[in-house]
């Protein structure tokens, strides 16, 4: 099957399309469907009525966009119509929502007349926060967004002009900075003279080109002013027309430092590129074959060949979906009343930043695995990096707020927490720890730290102020990983087979001689990282221990279990699980440690897990899960945690609420707990899950993952005397800074 037939059917597949309404609000009972409609609705009318920015406040006008278009130049579909062009606009809804989180109504006009479209979409500000104008051929186009901005007091954005402009513009920044040259230097080539060339071209002199070092060419060769004035060109084309001599494309491009397609494919041949100046760099857009391929370009020149194309095989994709969610979340957040000039650039120089950042693992693995590294075959980020929301719509608000175009201030800082939140409840879970964290760092020893996980994770642990690592490993190694990997810090560096060891040895005679453990054996086992790390933390020349990225759970938990142990007051220690969903956060126990917990590890487990809990800003309300409800079931299992719950409601020390014995479904859903089991000490569903044994608590939080959609942090442990957590084996980076993170408060505890 093609990959027609397989859209189609994607299409078509029940329901038709791609998008949906849903409701923000319970409607299950009648006061629901009275407060959502009559007579509840009144009230916020009236609101409205007396002062209309209201709306922003009891309405989705905040974070709805309008997509519209009247299909006459969809992307190559070319005059379609507005009917045929209603799946593109679906589809840029669906880029909206999963990029921003922002809601689109997409509009299709049946209107051919300029003037028509612009009192149509006039008409239509009441009902949205911003209006992005989708797929309107030229020279239309730019009468339409110009009226529009001039018209309206709420962003537009014909996104087929600017997009392009803002992606490119951020890849152009970053390939003038490898190829050693000044922007303002350039000498560029447009082939294509539409509405995409033209905004483009203006963008690059915001971002500092020299408009009369640009040279456009159309159809008919390079737009001079002899065919401006003989009137053979449009007045957009004409704020480009050169003075140079007339040609064509290949003439343009001669000692050419920049080529920028956005025209039709296969124009341009090897001795086209090979005319150009040093280290050319080459923007070959057109879609879905460019102006010149990839390997052709790249072959043609012995020295840097900086490419880039609109297409997602290659490396350096202009797509313009890193640009239109961000710039979008970011104006209406701002509750901007235009998206100006200031605001692209911010937009633009926010990407070429981000570039240079080090590549979450998770982009990485979307992409095939490939090395995703700043240089001329990395420069703009992927679409998929989620970094691209919180570093991209901040850097627009604070432009917006600069430029005089908000109506709102924004704490800059508050309002990127908020945006990674929209990312999932982990990362706004994450964030009340990683902010406890930099209030005061702790050093954290990285076992493995010559694993180029560890590296990276040490970078930004550094960059971000969360911890000061100490890397484990071969010192050589991680400094050559470092150069690799671009990285310029100043890690500590401990390496486990280097001298000055011995009293690390001494110690861990010390506390092992009585368990078989030699003065020579100490000295070898001093030399794993998990037995140098626990050494460490436990005679205070680092607060906590980071291990397990290569090992088994169980061989790295053995050391520091064998050299620092459990806590004064413990002699249990547990592996949690946080599990965040959409709108609710779990801490799953035992997961990883305990095989078959007795009453007294029940209770154990229960309190350390609350603590963590609390760690997160999360009051704990704990359930002890059994496969019988308070007695249901009399049995030798349920008894015991039975009994467990019982003295945990008896201990004065603990002061949250806690029950048991009880089904999973009993702990999480109130109906169950108020109508059934009204007596229960728990008034709302559990969040502290504590499982009968480490079986049931391992399948859970993997089912509760795999098939409930949950995100999983951990696994953290609990009950050690000195902050220590284990490492799953192939745990990306973001898990090891996350870990590193709750290591930091565990030791702000102690």
């Amino acid at each position: 099957m093609g990959l027609d037939e397989d859209a189609l059917d994607y299409h078509r597949d029940d329901p038709p399309g791609k998008i949906e309404i849903s409701t923000t609000k319970p409607t299950n009972t009648q006061r629901d469907l009275s407060l959502a409609y009559s007579p509840g609705v009144a009230a916020p009318c009236r609101e409205i009525r007396d002062d209309a920015e209201q709306a922003y406040t009891y309405t989705t006008k905040g974070n709805m966009v309008g997509v519209v278009s009247n299909g006459s130049a969809v992307l190559g579909l070319g005059d379609i119509g507005p009917q045929a062009s209603k799946p593109v606009m679906e589809g840029k809804g669906v880029l909206f929502k999963r990029f921003a989180d922002i809601d689109v109504f997409d509009i299709e006009l049946d209107h051919e007349d300029p003037e028509a479209m612009i009192t149509s979409i006039k008409a239509m500000e009441p009902t949205f926060g911003g209006i992005n104008l989708e797929d309107i051929k030229a020279p239309e186009c730019f009468e339409i967004e110009s009226r529009l901005r001039e018209e309206m007091d709420i962003p537009v954005f014909h996104d087929d002009q600017h997009g392009t402009a803002i992606i490119s513009g951020a890849a152009l920044l970053n390939a003038v900075d490898i190829s050693g040259k000044d922007i303002s230097d350039l000498d560029i080539v447009f082939s294509g003279a539409g509405a995409s060339a033209i905004a483009t071209a203006r963008f690059y002199v915001s971002l500092g080109a020299d408009k009369d070092r640009i040279t456009m060419c159309d159809s008919g060769g390079i737009i001079t002013q002899k065919r401006a004035e003989a009137g053979d060109v449009n007045e957009f084309k004409q704020e480009f027309a050169t003075d140079r001599p007339e040609g064509g494309l290949a003439d343009a491009m001669e000692g050419a430092d920049v080529f920028v397609g956005l025209s039709v494919g296969g124009i341009v041949d090897e001795e086209m590129v090979r005319s150009m100046a040093e280290d050319p760099i080459i923007f070959a857009m057109a879609n879905p074959d460019p102006e010149i391929d990839y390997e052709t370009a790249k072959a043609a020149r012995d020295d840097t060949v900086i490419m880039a194309t609109g297409r997602s095989d290659y490396p350096n994709q202009v797509n313009n979906v890193l640009g239109f969610p961000f710039i979008f979340r970011g104006a209406l957040d701002a509750r901007a009343t235009e998206i100006n000039e200031e605001m692209k650039v911010a937009a633009a120089e926010a990407l070429a930043d981000l570039s240079r950042q080090d590549v979450p693992d998770a982009v990485v693995k979307a992409y095939g695995d490939d090395p995703l590294q700043f240089g001329p075959d990395y420069i703009i980020p992927k679409p998929l990096d989620p970094r691209v929301l919180f570093e991209v719509a901040p850097a627009v608000a604070e432009a917006a707020m600069e430029s005089g175009a908000a109506r709102g201030e924004l704490d800059l800082e508050a309002y990127t927490e908020r945006l990674e939140a929209r990312l999932g409840k982990s990362r706004e879970m994450m964030r009340v720890v990683l902010n406890k964290a930099k209030s005061d760092p702790k050093r954290v020893v990285l076992a493995d730290g010559d694993d180029e996980k560890m590296i990276r994770a040490a970078y930004q642990l550094i960059d971000q102020g969360i911890a000061e690592p100490i890397l484990l490993g071969d010192q050589q190694e991680i400094w050559e990983t470092m150069e690799r990997l671009g990285l310029s810090f100043e890690p500590e560096i401990v390496d486990p087979t280097g001298d000055n060891l011995d009293p690390y040895a001494d110690r861990l005679h010390e506390l092992r001689k009585r368990d078989g453990v030699t003065r020579r054996e100490a000295e070898d086992l001093i030399q794993d990282g998990n037995y140098l790390g626990s050494v460490m933390v436990e005679m205070g020349d680092a607060d906590a221990l980071l291990s397990g990225l290569m090992h088994h759970y169980p061989s790295a938990l053995r050391p520091p279990l064998q050299i620092i142990g459990t806590d004064d007051d413990a002699d249990y220690a547990a592996g949690v699980y946080m599990l965040t969903f959409k709108n609710r956060v779990i801490f799953i126990a035992d997961a990883t440690v305990n095989q078959h917990p007795d009453k007294d590890a029940y209770e154990e487990i229960t309190k350390h897990t609350a603590e963590l809990a609390r760690r997160f800003n999360v009051e704990p309300r704990a359930a002890l899960l059994s496969y019988s409800d308070f007695g249901s079931v009399r049995a030798e299992g349920p008894a015991e945690i039975r009994e467990a719950a019982a003295s945990l409601r008896e201990d004065e020390a603990v002061d949250f609420p806690v029950d048991g014995e009880m089904q999973a479904d009993t702990a999480l859903v109130e109906d169950i707990l108020n109508d059934t089991y009204e007596f229960s000490e728990l008034d709302e569903p559990a969040n502290v899950l504590v499982f009968p044994n480490l079986d049931s608590g391992n399948i859970g939080y993997k089912l509760l993952q795999r098939l409930g959609g949950a995100e999983a942090i951990g696994p953290m442990l609990v009950g050690m005397d000195e902050p220590v957590h284990v490492l799953q084996r192939g745990d990306e980076v973001k898990d090891i800074v996350n870990l590193a993170g709750v290591a930091v408060v565990d030791a702000q505890e102690e």
